[in-house]
C-alpha cells in the first residue's frame, strides 16, 4: 500500500505542541513534505529557533509518520520563522522587526542590564536576528558589557547599529565619552530615546529587545504609549524590597495594556566555586512566588556567579563566551522560555 500525503498529515495530527495546545500540522509547522516511495521527508517549521522544545517535537513528528505503514525511512529539518506580535495599526514604525520586548525593573541595582544583555546574545546564539537598544539615557552600559568601544556609522540619515556577538547594538553610549554626564530634562531624553529608534537603521529583527532605566517613569510610559510593544520583562532580586517593585512595574504595563511576558529572579542565590555549597543570601524563591500571586509566568533564576560579574566587566557575557557553563545554560533556558512565551501570544 503506497504511502500518502494524506496519511504523513493525519499521523502528525498527533504531535502537539506543549505551548501553543495545537497540532502541528493545523499550525501550519510542516513545510516541503515529499514522499518517494518508503522514504517521507518534510520540513518542520517552528515559530522560533529558540523554540525548548524542538528536538522533542522533532522526535515526536519522526515517530508518527515512521507508525505508517509502507514507510521506510523519515527525514525531518527542523527551521523557524519567528512569527510578528505586533499593536495592531502600528505597521508605520519598525516595520521590518517583529517583536519588541521591554526588558524593566521597578528599581536599579537587580542586574536589569546583564540580563537584557545575555537575553539578547542568547536569542542570537540559537539562530535567531536580535538587536538591543539600550534607553538608559544616564547610565547606559550596555557598550561596557558588550566590549563596544567604537562609533557607529551613519548612512545617509540613519545610524548602523554596531553588531557584536550576532546581536546589532546601539546606546547613547556610543556616541559620548564615558566621563561625560548627561545632564539632560524629561524632554531632552524622550527626544533621544525616539531617535534611537526611529532614526537607526535595525534591518530585518526577530527580537529586539529594550534594556529600560530602573522604575516606572517617563521613558517606560513614553515608549510604551508610542512603541508596538509585544510585551515586557520584569527582572527583580529575591527580597522583599525588590518583590514590592515588581508589583508597581507589573501595575504600570497592565495599565498600558502591555502583556507581561514573564519574572525573572536574578541573584537568586550564590553557589561556591569552591565547595558547591548554596547560600541563599537575598532570600529565595520570591521573584517565583510573586509571579504566583500576580498571575504572571515566571521564567527562571540566575545565580550570582562570578563569571557573571567578570563576563559583564570584560566586555563578554556569558552566552557568548561560555554556553557550556551552568550560568550559560540558564540564560539559554530563559532565552527559550521567553521565545515561548511570545510565540503563544498568537
Amino acid at each position: 500500500m503506497p504511502v500518502t500525503e494524506e496519511a504523513v498529515l493525519n499521523s502528525l495530527r498527533s504531535v502537539e505542541d506543549p505551548d501553543l495546545k495545537r497540532d502541528v500540522v493545523s499550525l501550519g509547522f510542516i513545510k516541503k513534505l515529499n514522499i518517494e516511495g518508503g522514504r517521507v521527508s518534510f520540513d518542520l517549521e517552528l515559530t522560533t529557533p529558540a523554540c525548548p522544545l524542538k528536538a522533542q517535537l522533532k522526535t515526536a513528528a519522526e515517530e508518527a509518520v515512521r507508525r505508517i505503514e509502507g514507510v521506510t525511512e523519515v527525514n525531518v529539518e527542523v527551521t523557524s520563522n519567528v512569527s510578528a506580535h505586533r499593536v495592531p495599526g502600528s505597521e508605520e514604525i519598525l516595520p521590518d522587526v517583529k517583536n519588541i520586548v521591554a526588558i524593566a525593573s521597578g528599581k536599579g541595582g537587580v542586574g536589569k542590564s546583564t540580563v537584557s544583555v545575555s537575553l539578547a546574545v542568547a536569542l542570537a546564539k540559537s539562530g535567531a536576528r536580535v538587536g538591543l537598544l539600550d534607553t538608559d539615557i544616564y547610565g547606559p552600559s550596555i557598550p561596557i558589557m558588550m566590549g563596544v568601544t567604537e562609533k557607529p556609522e551613519i548612512r545617509g540619515e540613519k545610524l548602523i547599529p554596531i553588531e557584536k556577538y550576532g546581536v546589532s547594538l546601539m546606546s547613547i553610549g556610543f556616541m559620548i565619552p564615558e566621563d561625560t554626564p548627561l545632564i539632560w530634562r524629561g524632554p531632552m531624553v524622550m527626544k533621544a530615546v525616539e531617535q534611537l529608534l526611529t532614526d537607526v537603521e535595525w534591518g530585518k529583527l526577530d527580537y529586539l529587545l529594550m534594556d529600560l532605566p530602573p522604575g516606572t517613569g517617563d521613558v517606560q510610559l513614553t515608549l510604551s504609549q508610542k512603541v508596538p510593544l509585544t510585551g515586557a520583562v520584569i527582572v527583580t532580586t529575591p527580597q522583599d524590597v525588590a518583590l514590592l517593585d515588581v508589583v508597581r512595574g507589573i501595575s504600570m504595563f497592565r495599565k498600558l495594556n502591555v502583556p507581561i511576558l514573564g519574572v525573572i529572579e536574578n541573584m537568586s542565590f550564590f553557589s561556591c566555586p569552591h565547595c558547591g555549597g548554596r547560600s541563599d543570601i537575598f532570600s529565595h524563591g520570591g521573584g517565583a512566588a510573586a509571579s504566583k500571586k500576580l498571575d504572571v509566568p515566571f521564567l527562571g533564576e540566575i545565580p550570582i556567579d562570578l563569571k557573571i560579574r567578570e563576563g559583564g566587566d570584560a566586555g563578554k557575557p556569558v552566552p557568548a563566551d561560555d554556553l557550556d557553563s551552568a550560568s550559560g545554560r540558564v540564560f539559554m533556558d530563559i532565552g527559550e522560555q521567553l521565545a515561548a512565551r511570545i510565540s503563544a501570544l498568537g
